[in-house]
């Protein structure tokens, strides 16, 4: 019996000095392409204007400490910028503008329709916790692949909405009611305007976000380095618009990075 007990506490002894000896911290850097894109979030369904975005391209980098408790787990924190946002280039909405809304009277409608392209530029700083799981291949097991998922907050740090073109104006989707310049002349002409702008609207928008990232990558271990290829992606969990005259849409992000690790 006390053979079988030693057994145990000896056993038990090697387990944890094993589970110490594969806990390491290592830091690093990850940059690369950022593919952002807007969603129109629940209840939009009859707001045109956050309807039809498709995705851009940005940038996004980050810094990051992991600590690995095991051979096959670790815990990822990072700092990283993120570029999102996304694009509407061709016919869409776009609200009355206020000096406009007196050439219509009590008849002004909520939207109306040009050719112009139109891009949704978001800067934020997030802050993912990521759980990751790893194996490593190979004869030396110099190749490692591995899967992350976790949290992130985000703080937005700009908002720039970006039109460009010139267009004539339409009531419509369809574009069969052209906008005159005069509705109480319309013999004065059709009305066309100048969208080439860049408006702040950073005021309009949350601050905060909150969402899930994940990712899955290959890296090569040369000694205590570590040189990585990962894709992944993150998506916001809350509405960015403060209020709903422009919709509600959710961002994220589809990424393509390259890194860098150090085991200290």
């Amino acid at each position: 019996m006390k053979k079988y007990i030693f057994s145990l506490v000896m056993a038990a002894v090697l387990f944890y000095t094993n589970s110490i000896s594969a806990q390491q911290w290592s830091i690093g850097a990850r940059g690369g392409l950022s593919i952002p894109n807007l969603t129109a979030g629940s209840g939009s369904a009859n707001n045109p204007l956050s309807k039809g975005y498709s995705s851009r391209l940005g940038a996004g980098f980050g810094v990051f400490a992991e600590y690995q408790t095991s051979k096959l787990f670790s815990i990822q924190i990072m700092i990283e910028y993120s570029q999102q946002g996304g694009k509407k280039n061709g016919f869409q909405a776009f609200p009355v503008p206020a000096q406009m809304a007196p050439l219509f009277g009590s008849q002004a409608p909520p939207y109306l329709y040009a050719d112009f392209n139109s891009t949704a530029k978001f800067d934020y700083l997030m802050l993912p916790v990521l759980a990751k799981f790893g194996w490593d291949l190979g004869p030396k097991k110099k190749w490692r692949i591995y899967a992350g998922a976790g949290p992130f907050v985000g703080l937005l740090l700009d908002a720039k909405q970006v039109t460009e073109g010139t267009s004539q104006v339409y009531l419509d989707e369809g574009r069969t009611t052209p906008v005159p310049l005069n509705p109480a002349n319309p013999s004065q002409g059709l009305l066309t305007l100048s969208f080439d702008n860049t408006k702040n609207i950073k005021d309009r928008l949350r601050q905060f976000n909150f969402g899930l990232e994940g990712n899955v990558g290959i890296g090569y271990k040369i000694k205590r380095s570590t040189i990585f290829l990962e894709g992944g992606g993150n998506y916001g969990f809350i509405d960015i618009q403060k209020g709903t005259a422009n919709g509600k849409n959710k961002s994220g992000a589809a990424t393509v990075m390259i890194g860098y690790a150090y085991s200290l």
